[in-house]
């Protein structure tokens, strides 16, 4: 590997425009960069070379993105390797992944999921901890309680078994998730994430298992799911609650066995894999109600684990706040603000019923609306001005609220304003709490809510 202070990569790719593209994005990042246009350039630049990174076309006139990989592995094993594909080329890329490929994006690039991945390299790499305070990959905070969480996860991912995470909306399951997965013997093989709860019901069989051709309207050709995409690595099944009841038997045959047939389909797919599922809401309780198969829950509930939620943590709050700033002040391009006590006083005080998810759109918004770069209490109160100011216009009764007040309570009297102040627009409340729009259905459901209030 690379022996002076900056990690380095070489990009590979046909396309100038690309090539200048991705050097500019990696210089601008502190890498020291080369570029070839094909196989047989870079294969010169390997010579007498190592790279911490290659980000390599996997289609190109001379040759393919696998091969590049190959000549790397011969004199650095340790090289990590990227690939960039076109949609059609997806099947390669995923059987490059099988063979220790790090990741694949797809075209055009992503230069904030690059560098997501590539960041990574350049840490494992150098040995540099995150400037961040983050125990676990992007895990931010140093509460006991989420280090205890963290300490499970990081055992349980030494034993290939599955995992549920039941955990509130915003607390970081995914980030959970990706942490086992980056912490076990699968981490350099896919990890492929499916949100049950986004994708329609009637292409959700097709999109977990993939289908054959002709096997329902607008199926000209045959297609893998991402069971099959994650053949060798790990599938996050997010928001498992939302999983329809008729496609629970087979998902449960498909984790037991392992296998699978695609939609249309006679033949059986079989896969490597390793399962987490995560939760906003108790799938034992969903089971008692008859919503969730139960020996299903209990296929998927080997290793249990749990994120706390903010509330439960406010000692991390000011580092939440601070990580945030920093990263949102540097998508911003201007320089990190000054976050006065005062201001994070009202951070801490206040209950956060989105959790980490609702505090750092909170900042994105204070960051981008203030136009200060000293953040102080008074940021804070604009911030939630128009709040009473609109429920007061309203003439909206809303109770004090004190300490001790039970959560319910204050959860509810929370999500209650807020549609009051979008005048029940679910979509803009969701966005204003952090948290997705079916769990605000789901939120209106539980506490009763009149639902036709709330379109």
């Amino acid at each position: 590997m690379s022996t002076d202070t900056m990690s380095s990569v070489m990009v590979v790719d046909d396309e100038p425009g690309i090539r200048t593209a991705l050097r500019a994005n990696f210089l601008r990042h502190g890498w020291r960069v080369e570029v070839a246009s094909g196989v047989r350039e870079a294969a010169r630049h390997l010579e007498g070379k190592e790279f911490d990174l290659i980000v390599t076309d996997i289609r190109m006139p001379d040759g393919t993105g696998m091969e590049v990989m190959r000549s790397a592995r011969q004199s650095s094993p340790a090289t990590a390797v990227i690939l960039l594909t076109a949609y059609g080329s997806v099947p390669d890329a995923v059987n490059a992944m099988r063979d220790g490929a790090l990741d694949y994006l797809t075209k055009p690039i992503s230069f904030d999921q690059l560098q997501a991945t590539a960041a990574k390299v350049m840490h494992q790499a150098k040995q540099i901890p995150a400037e961040d305070p983050a125990p676990a990959g992007d895990i931010v905070g140093r509460a006991p309680l989420l280090l205890r969480s963290i300490q499970r996860a990081r055992a349980a991912a030494s034993t290939g078994a599955d995992v549920l995470i039941e955990a509130e909306s915003g607390t970081g399951k995914e980030l959970l998730a990706r942490f086992i997965h980056d912490s076990s013997d699968r981490a350099r093989k896919p990890f492929v994430a499916v949100n049950c709860a986004a994708v329609p019901e009637a292409l959700l069989e097709s999109e977990l298992f993939g289908h054959g051709r002709g096997a329902f309207t607008g199926a000209v050709a045959a297609k893998p799911g991402k069971f099959e995409l994650a053949d060798g690595g790990t599938i996050l099944l997010d928001e498992i609650g939302e999983m329809p009841l008729h496609l629970q038997p087979k998902l449960l045959r498909a984790l037991q066995e392992r296998e699978f047939e695609r939609l249309g389909e006679g033949r059986s797919v079989h896969v490597d894999i390793r399962v987490i599922a995560t939760t906003n809401v108790s799938l034992a309780a969903m089971v008692e109600r008859g919503q969730f198969r139960g020996d299903l829950f209990y296929r998927l509930n080997v290793i249990p684990l749990s994120l706390p939620p903010l509330r439960d943590r406010r000692e991390d709050i000011p580092v939440l706040a601070h990580y945030f700033a920093g990263k949102h002040s540097a998508q911003l391009r201007s320089a990190p603000p000054r976050l006065r006590a005062d201001f994070l006083d009202r951070l801490q005080s206040h209950t956060w019923p989105g959790n980490v998810r609702e505090l750092g759109n909170f900042m994105r918004r204070v960051l981008t609306l203030s136009g200060t770069l000293d953040i102080d209490a008074g940021c804070f109160d604009r911030e939630f001005q128009g709040i009473t100011t609109s429920l007061t216009a309203s003439h909206t009764a809303v109770p004090a609220l004190v300490a001790g007040t039970p959560f319910r309570q204050v959860e509810r009297q929370h999500l209650e304003s807020t549609l009051a102040l979008t005048d029940g627009n679910r979509t803009h409340a969701a966005e204003m709490l952090g948290i997705s729009l079916r769990t605000l259905r789901n939120k209106i459901r539980e506490y009763g809510l009149p639902p036709r209030s709330y379109a």
